[in-house]
């Protein structure tokens, strides 16, 4: 089975619905206003932020948590984290195929030299 075409992922969809959403906000369109993800935008990281330290200790609570419940509740906040942290990108001008570029400049590199070479 074949992938779907890029354009159809749902991290690229959704991505692509944040910045629709950033955009109406600097045309001042109205629709704005009834949007979640442009009151985001619109408080910057100030507001993104502890909204993204919300989910990821949300996302670490449900890892504990067994069975299929815990799992789906798991993936449910990985999906939020997700959500979140494109926001944040998209506050800061920053494409996720930027983020993806930097995972594969490190791909091949042991994350204890990657780690090491930081404190340099």
């Amino acid at each position: 089975m074949n992938p779907p075409p890029a354009a159809s992922r749902p991290l690229d969809l959704l991505e692509e619905t944040i910045r629709q959403r950033a955009a109406a906000l600097e045309r001042a369109d109205q629709a704005a206003t009834k949007s979640y993800t442009a009151k985001l935008l619109q408080g910057g990281v100030p507001k993104i932020g502890p909204k993204v330290t919300e989910e990821a200790a949300e996302l670490v609570e449900a890892a504990g948590e067994e069975g299929d419940a815990g799992r789906e509740h798991f993936i449910y906040e990985a999906g939020d984290l997700l959500y979140h942290t494109l926001v944040l990108l998209r506050s800061r001008g920053v494409e996720l195929a930027e983020v993806e570029a930097e995972l594969g400049r490190r791909f091949g590199v042991s994350g204890l030299t990657e780690k090491a070479n930081r404190s340099r």
